[in-house]
């Protein structure tokens, strides 16, 4: 194995990026090109970049660890910051133990921290890589920082509605019978072509501020801007929808979804709180679900984030790790 690194995304380039992710274990957008691209362009254009490959004997990619250095002498993931709900070292399914150990081998020496953020619990990162980093004389700690609910999707909607407790699946229909009888002109309405987008995404600019005061301070000119480009080019790219609760006085909910293998996930929203005794979110999550079941999808990812709400519809807790290594 040899590695070597490099200072910019363009010296790995998209097409060899984006193919190396396809072959992942993982798959995740938030390790593909645009998204990393956009990401270091908006939160990192002042910090140095270390992106490492792997390449075996033959010259094949096999891995990508894209870093940037958060402080001195620590260095971690590109996308993280509340922003990417998933990241990992970039590798070859099934190569991801050889691949480790060629970077730990590789900078054994450093004297570095290399911080890790947004690791599924399932990834060799996690499970393998402690083990790995003892035999380098160097050592990983790993925890547990957040969890993501997962619905894995029967087949059709009265099988997931049947697969609820009698208590939740009461509270879904009565809220969405609610709805409909008090606001009977309510729609669900799905964008998903790039023109319709880019029509609609100032409402969802403005649910999103309106649901806290939180959601108006983390959505200032710099993050609207990330969002803007990323949900357009994953919406050109299919892998991108926007979804409304729509009446007549405007729209009363909204979320932002993501799809990779199979999977729906829920990224980011926006509500009008003057509506909230309607439970426009949880009735549009509702619309989300069925749709997802209906275009055959696999999984509905809440993504990082336990709120309550997202219980209601009784997903599985999925841990998200940090691993540290020095």
């Amino acid at each position: 194995m040899k590695t070597d690194v490099v200072d910019r995304l363009e010296a790995v380039g998209a097409a060899a990026w984006d193919h190396l992710v396809a072959q992942s274990r993982l798959r995740s957008p938030f390790l593909t090109w645009t998204w990393q691209r956009e990401w270091t362009r908006t939160f990192a254009a002042d910090r140095r970049l270390e992106i490492r490959r792997v390449e075996d004997a033959e010259g094949q990619l096999v891995a990508l660890l894209p870093l940037h250095e958060a402080a001195p002498g620590v260095l971690t993931l590109i996308g993280g910051g509340d922003i990417s709900d998933y990241l990992d070292l970039i590798a070859l399914a099934g190569r991801e133990e050889e691949a480790w150990m060629a970077l730990l081998e590789s900078r054994a020496a450093e004297r570095v921290a290399w911080d890790l953020h947004a690791v599924p619990g399932t990834s060799p990162t996690v499970t393998a890589l402690p083990q790995l980093a003892r035999a380098c004389g160097l050592s990983a700690s790993v925890a547990v920082e957040e969890r993501c609910p997962v619905l894995v999707l029967p087949s059709s909607w009265d099988g997931y509605l049947a697969s609820l407790s009698g208590k939740h699946r009461h509270e879904l229909v009565r809220k969405m019978r609610r709805l409909e009888r008090e606001t009977p002109e309510a729609r669900a309405v799905c964008a998903s072509r790039p023109a319709d987008v880019e029509d609609r995404l100032g409402d969802f600019f403005d649910l999103h501020r309106r649901s806290r005061a939180g959601k108006a301070r983390f959505m200032d000119v710099r993050m609207e801007a990330f969002f803007r480009r990323v949900t357009t080019a994953f919406v050109e790219r299919g892998a991108a929808r926007l979804w409304f609760l729509d009446t007549t006085s405007g729209p009363i909910a909204s979320f932002i979804t993501l799809e990779w293998d199979d999977t729906v996930g829920l990224y980011n929203s926006g509500f009008h709180p003057d509506r909230a005794t309607l439970s426009p979110g949880v009735v549009l999550l509702g619309h989300l679900i069925r749709d997802a079941i209906e275009r055959g999808k696999r999984r509905f990812d809440f993504l990082r984030g336990e709120e309550r709400y997202k219980y209601e519809f009784e997903p599985v807790a999925k841990d998200v790790c940090a691993v540290k290594i020095t």
